[in-house]
């Protein structure tokens, strides 16, 4: 089995300029045989598939990465996860692309705003929030109101970030107000305070609860049904590949469904 190449961010790193500048200046190979540009290091035969996707992906889009692999001869999947928010700053500031899958809608709508969404984004999956905190839950946490106590160490994702932004939309909601003692550029950042034990509790995503185990536990707040995360995907346009990028979507959307609800995600609100 061929060892999978992951691109993930770093907590709390921007892009500069000069990151931008290099990613501007990529170097372009020959044309692949699918009539679009080519990345770097395709000129061994090798086609390189570039996924964008929300950090909260990361477990299912690595499954299917290997199924879409050996579905196609001389094809990589590069899977680069953040986010979501960050990954589209990427992409507006020359960032190359196939696909991109991001946790809401809003942060899509930043992407199909900028022109860069090649056709109509497809919601694929729903994500709900939940209260992660570390094995045997030393703070009691039981109910979202704990959570603004001042001796609980809280952690929330940016409130740009989709996950951050569920967050404050369910505080309000509950007439609350949280004080982060941390604010993270995507929902697996937040995670790992938890599971360090950096931090008493933090807002997640219920299939991120469910995709690190034992090493935290999930408190469930009905609140949390008053706000649903969607997730759309799209190819990205001008991708390298639009073909590839469509057979990804149409993965995604097919047999990655399955996998989709074994993780815990929600079936499309759509249906």
């Amino acid at each position: 089995m061929k060892t999978s190449k992951k691109t993930r961010l770093r907590p709390r790193r921007v892009l500069s300029a000069t990151g931008a500048a290099v990613l501007l200046t990529l170097p372009l190979a020959a044309c692949g045989d699918d009539g679009g540009g080519s990345t770097g290091g395709e000129n061994d035969g090798t086609r390189t598939l570039t996924v964008f996707a929300a950090a909260s992906l990361t477990m299912t889009f690595e499954e299917l990465e290997q199924e879409f692999e050996d579905a196609h001869d001389g094809v990589d999947v590069k899977l680069s996860f953040g986010g979501s928010s960050d990954l589209v700053a990427q992409l507006i500031e020359g960032a190359q692309a196939d696909v991109f899958a991001s946790a809401d809608t809003a942060t899509m709508d930043t992407l199909v705003a900028a022109d860069l969404a090649a056709g109509d984004p497809t919601e694929f999956a729903t994500n709900t929030l939940m209260i992660a905190v570390p094995p045997g839950n030393p703070a009691g946490i039981a109910t979202l109101a704990d959570l603004t106590e001042k001796d609980v160490d809280l952690v929330l994702c940016q409130p740009e970030v989709p996950c951050g932004s569920a967050a404050l939309k369910v505080a309000e909601a509950a007439g609350l107000t949280l004080a982060p003692v941390s604010e993270e550029q995507s929902v697996t950042d937040v995670l790992a305070k938890v599971e360090s034990g950096e931090a008493d509790a933090g807002l997640v995503y219920v299939t991120d609860v469910t995709a690190a185990g034992d090493a935290v536990e999930g408190v469930e707040f009905p609140e949390a049904a008053g706000v649903v995360n969607r997730y759309p995907i799209v190819a990205v346009d001008g991708a390298p590949h639009p073909d590839l990028a469509q057979a990804w979507i149409d993965l995604v959307l097919g047999d990655g469904r399955a996998v989709l609800a074994a993780a815990g995600f929600g079936a499309p609100e759509a249906e």
